[in-house]
């Protein structure tokens, strides 16, 4: 081997803050709070206050390496820790605010975080769990100062704190790329959350690819809103994609309904949003009761479940926005692949293209590496419908758990999803079900998620989900539970006579009940949860 001449300059996040505040430093950063205003600012506003934060941290003792928490929403507040806590070399670790006391206690203290930064909607719950931590020692609360509350754990106020500082110049410290930068736990819907410890080359090597044509297809043009959750795998890398790629940013706090999220998109004139599908649901329907259009709203990405094809087809058809489906997981840091078209598939006609976006994930991008593997372990063809055990790998991809031993891939560096899937010859992956969701039923399987996509189609139901449940003859049968929007009824006898001729007969639900629909940490439909509550629902048990 002969040795490259190129500069050896290390791939850190403070790249991309140094680079935006130059090259797009008066591009416009607009964010909702949870105090109800609208702050603006921009890029070159973001990286003054980034370095105030940064002064801050070290103020309070932060070191290189150190655990810095937040339970925070998608604000400009967390925005700038992102960038402030592993510009230091310590490490952000976004606590999920929906998970179980027992769980968030478990994070904080898996993760030995020593300073908790939250937003005055998780007042109660961090003065609720208070004295559970036993490694935090300094709690922020980020809120303007006139209406900060220090409470009985004389929490510092955000404002003030930075405020103390001097915004000039700061030498961010240079490291090997290698280094932590963000400690994203899973949901735990089995066991104990694992957290997953993200470097600063993954966070780097994961915007930049995820920015491409092939993929976001972000421009300096676009105005992009994060609607999932930035304490959720970095909200799925856009406080990273888009500085790189110069884009206004408009961050929406807590605000997930349709009327709030109109409010940024029209006025703001938002391009680019994404989130889960329950998300667009409440807003498509507020859309239609409202008689609004989403203005100058291009694309949609959604990811974390299966995007319901009625869904699509009513962003394309009624309002001219592309819906791109993504799928990633916490894991992947998060992306895998982004459903965007090929001259070969575009080849085969508009519906041909409609019918692979909408009932695909995404394709092959470059940095993941997807294969299939049957239960041999044997790679499965490419065929579109041979389906097997998804398995990834790439630099983005965990390759162990946070403090623990084993690693968490194969001896060829494959990381199992639990995912069941498809690959197709035009490159594109088709998720048929989780491995535990699969419905087993007289040796056949059926796909949940095919049927729920369905059954979310019919007239009046909000969310769709089938588990599959006890049956004393064919060991499982599908349970559809449905619930429906406000204000809007629908029958047993509706539902089923909307799938009639959609499925096979075979896949009919044995029974169709109307319930509210559990969902995770994350926003998917909680699957663990509904077997418990209607697990003997065929039994009679």
């Amino acid at each position: 081997m002969i040795p490259g001449l190129m500069q050896d300059v290390p791939l850190l996040t403070t790249a991309i803050l140094n680079h935006v505040e130059v090259a797009h430093g008066r591009t416009e950063i607009v964010s909702r709070t949870v105090e109800g205003r609208i702050h603006r600012y921009d890029y070159a506003g973001l990286a003054a206050r980034t370095r105030r934060l940064a002064r801050a941290l070290l103020r309070l003792g932060v070191k290189s390496g150190d655990r810095v928490a937040s339970l925070a929403w998608n604000t400009h507040r967390h925005m700038e820790l992102f960038y402030a806590v592993p510009g230091l070399g310590a490490v952000l670790n976004t606590v999920n605010p929906r998970l179980f006391d027992d769980q968030i206690v478990y994070v904080l203290d898996h993760a030995e975080s020593t300073v908790l930064f939250y937003d005055r909607t998780f007042a109660p719950l961090v003065d609720r769990l208070k004295d559970r931590f036993t490694t935090v020692k300094t709690f922020v609360l980020m809120s303007d100062e006139d209406v900060h509350d220090a409470g009985a754990i004389g929490a510092l106020n955000y404002e003030a704190l930075i405020g103390a500082e001097d915004d000039g110049p700061l030498a961010w410290p240079s490291f090997d790329e290698n280094a932590a930068a963000f400690l994203c736990y899973t949901s735990g819907t089995t066991g104990d959350p694992k957290g997953v410890l993200y470097s600063h080359r993954a966070v780097v090597l994961h915007g930049l690819a995820a920015g491409l044509a092939s993929a976001f297809g972000l421009t300096a043009f676009d105005v992009v809103m994060p609607c999932s959750s930035l304490y959720h795998a970095t909200a799925w890398g856009l406080p990273f994609i888009a500085p790189i790629n110069g884009c206004k940013m408009v961050f929406p706090a807590e605000k997930m309904d349709g009327a709030s999220l109109q409010e940024l998109i029209a006025q703001e004139g938002v391009t680019f949003t994404g989130g889960v599908p329950t998300i667009w649901t409440m807003y498509l329907d507020w859309l239609d009761q409202n008689g609004q259009t989403p203005g100058r709203l291009q694309r949609v990405i959604i990811g974390g479940s299966a995007v319901p094809r009625a869904m699509a087809e009513t962003f394309k058809r009624r309002y001219g926005v592309q819906v791109l489906q993504i799928w990633g997981m916490t894991e992947t840091c998060p992306l895998g692949v982004v459903a965007t078209p090929t001259p070969s598939v575009a080849a085969l006609g508009e519906d041909q293209v409609d019918e692979i976006i909408w009932t695909r994930q995404g394709r092959l991008q470059f940095g993941i590496e997807l294969k299939v593997v049957d239960d041999d372990g044997n790679e499965c063809p490419r065929d579109g419908e041979t389906s097997g055990s998804l398995l990834v790998r790439g630099p983005w991809v965990v390759n162990r758990y946070f403090r623990k031993e084993a690693d968490a891939v194969n001896d060829d560096g494959w990381f199992d999803t639990g995912d069941i899937a498809t690959l197709d010859e035009h490159g594109f992956m088709r998720i048929t079900d989780r491995a535990k969701d699969v419905i087993k039923t007289g040796g056949e399987w059926i796909s949940s998620i095919d049927l729920e996509n369905i059954a979310v189609a019919c007239p009046g139901v909000k969310i769709a989900a089938v588990v599959g449940v006890p049956h004393p003859k064919w060991e499982e049968r599908p349970l559809l539970v449905i619930e429906p929007h406000d204000g809007r009824a629908v029958t047993k006898a509706e539902v089923l006579a909307f799938l009639e001729g959609k499925i096979v007969k075979w896949w009919t639900p044995d029974d169709v009940v109307f319930a509210a629909v559990p969902l995770t940490a994350t926003g998917k439909i909680d699957k663990k949860t509904l077997r418990a509550q209607w697990g003997g629902h065929l039994t009679g048990g």
